[in-house]
């Protein structure tokens, strides 16, 4: 069975083109912090690269931005070619199935502050324990 979930933040806009067949193609790159600490102290991140497909590239190039938090579930593709060089490059990438939306850096913030605020003291003698 061939299935990534990832969670991340993209690293830059996501680019949209069309395939010669009129096909709508978004890609972007996914930071995903790793679940460990690395040796030198700190947590590291894996930048990798997304594809979606037809009218899931269209809302993903529509509503995500550089620094925007998603879900990917896809599956891990491998492909090459000969650079001009002559040399054989490898790429390997993620083909969304699923994308979800999360929130984006800024919108985080701006939510927690509204949830802060909207929060009403408790008067502990109306509580039943």
């Amino acid at each position: 069975m061939n299935k990534a979930i990832l969670i991340g933040n993209l690293t830059k806009d996501p680019e949209l083109t069309t395939t010669n067949s009129g096909i709508s193609v978004c890609r972007f790159t996914l930071a995903v912090s790793r679940r460990f600490v690395g040796a030198s102290g700190e947590r590291e991140t894996d930048f990798l690269n997304i594809v979606a497909w037809r009218s899931q590239a269209e809302n993903c190039s529509k509503y995500l931005k550089k620094g925007s938090k998603c879900a990917v579930i896809g599956s891990i593709q491998t492909r090459s070619y000969d650079a001009q060089d002559g040399s054989k490059r490898y790429i390997t990438e993620i083909t969304a199935d699923e994308v979800e939306f999360l929130a984006s850096r800024a919108g985080d913030a701006a939510e927690k502050k509204e949830d802060v605020a909207e929060l009403q003291p408790i008067d502990d003698d109306t509580l039943p324990f």
